[in-house]
Parts: structure tokens; C-alpha cells; sequence
């Protein structure tokens, strides 16, 4: 499970286990957890989170998801 970037306290991450769908970041912070997909920057799911925290999460991995694609290609293989 690589971490991509720890951001006041929010942990970007994504798991081995998320081959055989599009790539998606985790974002992690005490009990929330949000999933977005990287292409087109779409939340799949969100457990905790305001709306609030969520722009300020959706930029923080739009500022990032070039690298973040080509890192989870890379681990993928892809």
C-alpha cells in the first residue's frame, strides 16, 4: 500500500489490491476515507467527509495526478 503524500495529516495511498479497475487514490485520515478515481478526478466513495474537505482533497490529487498515474502504472506494471 503505498503512501503517495502525507498532507496535514491526510494520507494519499493507494492498494495492491485496486488492479482491474481505473486508477483510484485513497484518501485516509482517522476514521474517513475517501476514494477517487485519478482520470477524472470523480469521488467513487466517501466515508466521512464534508464537502469542504473534499475540494480541498480533490485539488491537493489534481495538483499531483500526473505523477500519481505514471507511480500507479509503474507498481502496476502497466
Amino acid at each position: 500500500m503505498p503512501t503517495l503524500l502525507i498532507w496535514h495529516g491526510y494520507k494519499f495511498r493507494f492498494y495492491a489490491l485496486d488492479v482491474g479497475e481505473p486508477p483510484p487514490v485513497h484518501i485516509v485520515k482517522d476514521s474517513k476515507s475517501l476514494k477517487v478515481w485519478l482520470r477524472n478526478l470523480e469521488v467513487a466513495q466517501n466515508k466521512g467527509y464534508s464537502d469542504q474537505e473534499i475540494a480541498k482533497l480533490l485539488k491537493v490529487a489534481s495538483e499531483h495526478r500526473d505523477e500519481w498515474l505514471g507511480v500507479w502504472h509503474d507498481f502496476f506494471g502497466l
